[in-house]
C-alpha cells in the first residue's frame, strides 16, 4: 500500500519545469534525438516521486500501466510501417505520386490535400491512418510541385485531424466523450460549431497561400524527372489504387484498426508479386526494414525510402519513454496538484474554456499522450462544468479542441512522433503550418467569451433540468448513476 504524501505546488512543478529545460537544451542547442533528454527527464521525475513517499513499486505501476494503456497504439505503428513498406513496394504509393502530379494544379493542391486527410479521417476514424496512407503520398506530390515539405506536412496534420476529431468512429473522440460523461453524437454535433469555422479558415489560408503557385513556378522539369523515375521503376497502372480503398472499405464497415491495417499491408504484398513481380524475400525484407529506393534519382529514392517494422522503432521507443516520464507524473499525482491550482482562476465561462484548452495542451506537452490529455482535464473540471450549469458535451468539445488537436504538435507526445517519423518532416518544422490545429483553440476560447454555442443546461419552472438529446437511454443512465 502506498504511503505517498500530496505533493506540494513547488514539487510538481521540478519535473515538469526539469522536462522543458532538458528538452530544449538538448533538441534546440545540442540538435540530439528527444530519447535520452526524455529518459533523463523520467529519472528526474521519479526521484521526486521518492521524494513525496512512493516507493519503487508505485513508480514502476504507474510507467508500466502508461505504457499497457498504449499498447494497442504501439502495435498500430508497427503494422503502419509495415504497411507502407508494402505499398511502396506494390506501387501504390508511386501510382499515388504519379497521378497526383498529372492531375493536382500546384494553387489547389494544399487546400484539396487537406480535403482528402479530411475524407480519409473521417472514413477510418483515424488521423494516424490519413498520415500513413494518404499523407505519405501527398508529401511525394508536395515535393514534384515544388512544395515546401513542412507546408505539406501541415496541411496533412490539418486535414487528417479535422476528419479524426470530427468522425464517430475515432478513438480520441469516444475517449473525450467518455471522460466528460456524455452521448457520442451530442458531443460530435457539439464539436461542429468550433471545428467547421476553423477549417473552412484554414482551407482559406492553404487557397491563399496556393495562389503563390503556379505552373511556372513549380520545376516542370522536376516533375517529368520524377513521373520518369516512377514509372522506369514500377508499372504503374490505376489498380494500384485498390490497396487504399480496402482501406476505406474496412472502416465503412467498421473492421477493427488492426485487422483492417493488416488486410491492407496484405493487398499491398500480393499486388507487389502480381504487378512487380517482387518475390517473397524481397516482400519479407520490405515489410522487417522497409523499402529502400534506388532509381538513381536522388529525391525520388529519399521519397520511396520509408516503413518497414524497423522504420517505426525510433518511433515507438520515444513513446515508451515518454510514457514512462508520464505514467510517473500521473501516479505521484504532479498533475493533478497543479490542475487544482489551475481551477481556482475559472471565474466565468470563457476562463474555464481556456483553462480547459491550455491544460489539455499542457498534458500534451507533459504527459505525451492524447487520450491522457482529453481523460484528465475531463474528470478535473466536470463538476466546475455541473456547477455552472454548463452541458457535458460543452466539456467534450473543449477537450478536443485542445487535447485532441494539439497532441501533433510536440515531437515526443506519440501522436507527434509517429506523424514526424511518417511524414519524414519533424513536428517542430510543420507546427507553424498545421493552421486547423492551431486556429481551432483560438475560435474555441473566442467563441466561450462571446457566448456563441455555449450549451447550458435547461430547467423547468420547478427547477428540474430539461434533458434535450437524441439517445436518452444513454443520457438517463449516467443521470441515474449520478
Amino acid at each position: 500500500m502506498s504511503t505517498a504524501r500530496k505533493p506540494k505546488v513547488w514539487e510538481a512543478l521540478i519535473p515538469i519545469i526539469g522536462m522543458a529545460v532538458i528538452i530544449v537544451t538538448s533538441m534546440i542547442f545540442l540538435k540530439v534525438d528527444p530519447h535520452i533528454p526524455i529518459v533523463i527527464s523520467t529519472i528526474l521525475a521519479a526521484a521526486m516521486a521518492f521524494k513525496v513517499g512512493c516507493s519503487w513499486i508505485d513508480v514502476r505501476e504507474g510507467m508500466i500501466s502508461s505504457v499497457y494503456r498504449a499498447i494497442e497504439a504501439l502495435i498500430i505503428v508497427m503494422i503502419v510501417g509495415m504497411l507502407i513498406g508494402s505499398w511502396v513496394l506494390c506501387g501504390s504509393v508511386p501510382a499515388m505520386i504519379y497521378y497526383g502530379l498529372e492531375l493536382i494544379s500546384p494553387k489547389f493542391f494544399l487546400p484539396t490535400g487537406c480535403i482528402l486527410c479530411a475524407i480519409v479521417s473521417v472514413a477510418t476514424g483515424s488521423a494516424w491512418t490519413s498520415g500513413g496512407t494518404i499523407g505519405v503520398a501527398l508529401m511525394g506530390i508536395g515535393t514534384g510541385l515544388g512544395i515546401n515539405p513542412a507546408l505539406t506536412a501541415g496541411m496533412v496534420i490539418s486535414g487528417a485531424y479535422f476528419g479524426d476529431k470530427i468522425s464517430p468512429l475515432s478513438d480520441s473522440t469516444n475517449v473525450a466523450a467518455a471522460a466528460a460523461e456524455t452521448d457520442l453524437y451530442l458531443h460530435v454535433r457539439s464539436m461542429m460549431y468550433t471545428t467547421v469555422p476553423s477549417f473552412i479558415i484554414a482551407l482559406i489560408i492553404y487557397f491563399a497561400i496556393g495562389f503563390g503557385y503556379d505552373s511556372s513556378a513549380a520545376d516542370l522539369e522536376n516533375i517529368t524527372v520524377i513521373k520518369g523515375a516512377l514509372a522506369g521503376e514500377f508499372n504503374i497502372t490505376p489498380w494500384l489504387l485498390i490497396p487504399p480503398v480496402v482501406v476505406l472499405v474496412t472502416a465503412v464497415r467498421k473492421v477493427p484498426a488492426i485487422p483492417s491495417l493488416l488486410l491492407a499491408a496484405a493487398t499491398g504484398c500480393v499486388f507487389a508479386a502480381f504487378f512487380q513481380g517482387a518475390g517473397l524475400v524481397d516482400i519479407l525484407d520490405t515489410l522487417q526494414n522497409g523499402y529502400v529506393g534506388d532509381t538513381g534519382v536522388q529525391i525520388v529514392d529519399k521519397l520511396l525510402t520509408r516503413g518497414g517494422v524497423n522504420g517505426m522503432l525510433w518511433t515507438i521507443s520515444l513513446i515508451i519513454f515518454a510514457l514512462c516520464f508520464g505514467g510517473i507524473l500521473e501516479k505521484a499525482k504532479f498533475t493533478e496538484v497543479l490542475l487544482e491550482q489551475v481551477v481556482k482562476v475559472v471565474h466565468s465561462v470563457g476562463s474555464l474554456v481556456a483553462t480547459t484548452i491550455v491544460t489539455g495542451i499542457i498534458c500534451d506537452f507533459v504527459l505525451t499522450d492524447q487520450y491522457l490529455a482529453n481523460i484528465i482535464p475531463g474528470r478535473m473540471y466536470y463538476k466546475v462544468y455541473d456547477d455552472m450549469g454548463l452541458e457535458r458535451y460543452y466539456l467534450s468539445r473543449t477537450l478536443e479542441d485542445g487535447g485532441s488537436l494539439w497532441s501533433p504538435m510536440f515531437p515526443w507526445n506519440g501522436c507527434g512522433a509517429y506523424q514526424s517519423a511518417t511524414l519524414g518532416v519533424n513536428s517542430f518544422a510543420y507546427f507553424p503550418y498545421a493552421f486547423l490545429n492551431l486556429i481551432n483553440p483560438i475560435v474555441s476560447i473566442f467563441m466561450a467569451y462571446m457566448g456563441i454555442a455555449v450549451f447550458r443546461k435547461r430547467l423547468d419552472k420547478e427547477g428540474v433540468e430539461v434533458i434535450e438529446v437524441d439517445n436518452m437511454n444513454e443520457i438517463d443512465k449516467i443521470r441515474e448513476e449520478k
